[in-house]
């Protein structure tokens, strides 16, 4: 049975999976602030998530 002389690097090996494009996250409307957000995230802008408030925002100074 033949067998490999050496071993094969991480790297080496590792190219085999690396031939796909990756694609763009998809968005959508937050449901607080209607804002486009990345889904399954909390929103940059409102800080919402799941309908509760999860990142307290920062009032802008005037």
């Amino acid at each position: 049975m033949a067998v490999p002389k050496s071993k094969q690097s991480k790297s080496r090996t590792n190219k085999r999976f690396a031939n796909y494009k990756a694609t763009a996250p998809q968005l959508v409307e937050c449901p607080h602030c209607h804002e486009q957000k990345v889904a399954h995230r909390v929103c940059k802008n409102c800080g919402y998530y799941d309908g509760k408030e999860v990142v307290a925002q920062k009032e802008a100074k005037a």
